[in-house]
C-alpha cells in the first residue's frame, strides 16, 4: 500500500512537471510552483527528487518511456529502421518536445543524457566510422545525430508541413544517404596508397 502511494505521489510531481512545460515552456521549474500545480507537498516532492537534476532526469525519463519506442539507436540498423515510428510517436507528446527545446530546464534536462547519448551513436556508426578520419567520423556522429533528433522531427512539421512518420521517413533516407557516402569516403581513403 505504502509503496502504491508512493508511486502515486511520483506519478502526480511528474504530472505536474509535464503541465508546467506544456503550458509555459520558459518557466524555471520551481519547486514551490510545482507543489502547487502537482498537488504534493514542496517537502514531499524533495523526498521524491532531492534535486533538481533529479526530477528532471526522471521526468525525462518517463517522457521517453511513454513514446512505447527507442528514443536511441543501437545497432546501425536502427539508425534508418527507427525514426518512423519514433517520429510518429513524438506527435503524441509534443506539447512536451516543444517545451523541452524551448525552455532552459528542457536544455539542461537534454544535455544531461548527452554523454549517453553521443555514446550511443559513436556504437551504432563504429562500423561505418572505422575507416574514417577521426574528424569526419565526428562529423558523421553529429549529424547523423541531428537528423535522428527532436530537433529534425519540429523543423520538419513546422518549415514542411510533415506529420511525424512523413519526418521520420525524410531523416531515415537523409541518414541513409549519410551512410552510403561515409562508406565511400571510409573505401577511398583504404585505397588510397600510404
Amino acid at each position: 500500500m505504502r509503496a502504491e502511494q508512493a508511486q502515486a505521489t511520483r506519478e502526480r510531481i511528474l504530472a505536474g512537471v509535464r503541465t508546467m512545460f506544456e503550458q509555459d515552456p520558459d518557466n524555471a521549474l520551481g519547486f514551490d510552483e510545482l507543489a502547487t500545480v502537482s498537488g504534493v507537498n514542496r517537502r514531499t516532492i524533495f523526498r521524491h527528487f532531492p534535486t533538481k537534476e533529479a526530477l528532471l532526469e526522471a521526468f525525462w525519463n518517463d517522457a521517453n518511456a511513454s513514446l512505447g519506442v527507442r528514443f536511441w539507436p543501437q545497432s546501425e540498423k536502427d539508425l534508418t529502421e527507427l525514426p518512423p515510428a519514433l517520429f510518429a510517436s513524438l506527435d503524441g507528446i509534443e506539447g512536451i518536445v516543444r517545451a523541452s527545446h524551448a525552455s532552459g530546464a528542457g536544455r539542461q534536462m537534454r544535455l544531461q543524457a548527452n554523454e549517453e547519448r553521443q555514446a550511443a551513436f559513436r556504437k551504432s556508426l563504429a562500423e561505418v566510422s572505422k575507416d574514417l578520419v577521426p574528424e569526419r567520423a565526428r562529423q558523421l556522429e553529429a549529424a547523423v545525430q541531428l537528423l535522428f533528433s527532436a530537433t529534425a522531427w519540429q523543423t520538419m512539421k513546422d518549415y514542411w508541413g510533415f506529420s511525424g512518420e512523413e519526418a521520420g521517413k525524410a531523416a531515415a533516407w537523409a541518414i541513409e544517404a549519410l551512410l552510403d557516402a561515409a562508406r565511400r569516403d571510409g573505401l577511398n581513403r583504404t585505397k588510397e596508397p600510404k
